[in-house]
């Protein structure tokens, strides 16, 4: 599942692509992965893309009548984009239209959200307003933001294991399996130490390991998008 460094990317990512311009159509080629009803997605249509952000594991498009259209992932759901002008063909194009969930069409490209397998967990919300987004979030901390004190405070408000704690988006936001391991293993944690038994340094210390691979990821990711123009290449497992 995508987390905080790759949902971060793909925020910075589509705001140089798409920021200002006009949203001006909304395809959605399977009915599964819409989940509201209202407002209707023609409120979403001829509108400018004010602005893109973050929630938790998710993307928030930010229209200019106030709309905001969520994006959430889950596991295999990812992001691409693909210039106007482009018009791919052959057997292999009509082997990923069938992954293709949704498109979003902008002046100078689509924003495709597409989806391996066929489960369908991925989803698209349209909101009414910043209230309706409010009340989605699930309330978890920026671990990037907090201080010291806020993370263990949050850390140690209910007593889990370190594990479950990292990864629960009402502690703890946009962090997952694959990142909480990798945080847990810089700072030298076994995942099962339960939360309230945790000292004060290795609380410390795991708060600076937060920080420190969240930033380190989110940089590497950004090297990456830069070179090639998009984060293409979203997965969990990375030989580093």
């Amino acid at each position: 599942m995508p987390e905080l460094p790759d949902i971060t990317v793909y925020v910075d990512a589509l705001t140089v692509k798409a920021r200002g311009q006009t949203l001006q159509r909304l395809r959605v080629l399977n009915p599964f992965v819409l989940r509201t009803a209202m407002p209707p997605l023609a409120e979403a249509e001829g509108q400018p893309l004010v602005a893109v952000e973050r929630l938790g594991k998710r993307v928030v498009l930010v229209l200019g009548n106030g709309r905001m259209l969520v994006i959430h992932l889950m596991i295999a759901g990812r992001l691409q984009w693909q210039a106007a002008a482009a018009k791919p063909t052959g057997t292999a194009t009509k082997r990923a239209s069938k992954s293709v969930l949704a498109r979003f069409e902008f002046e100078s490209g689509h924003l495709v959200l597409t989806e391996a397998g066929t489960q369908r967990r991925a989803s698209i919300h349209l909101l009414a307003d910043r209230a309706a987004l409010e009340a989605m979030d699930p309330g978890g901390i920026d671990v990037l933001t907090a201080d010291a004190e806020a993370f263990i405070a949050r850390l140690k408000s209910e007593n889990h294991t370190l594990k479950r704690a990292l990864t629960n988006p009402a502690l703890f936001s946009g962090i997952g399996n694959a990142y909480s391991d990798e945080i847990l293993h810089r700072a030298r944690l076994s995942p099962v130490v339960l939360t309230r038994s945790l000292d004060l340094p290795a609380g410390l210390g795991l708060h600076s390991a937060c920080r420190a691979v969240l930033s380190e990821w989110t940089a590497r990711l950004r090297a990456g998008a830069f070179k090639t123009g998009w984060p293409d290449k979203v997965t969990a497992f990375r030989p580093e």
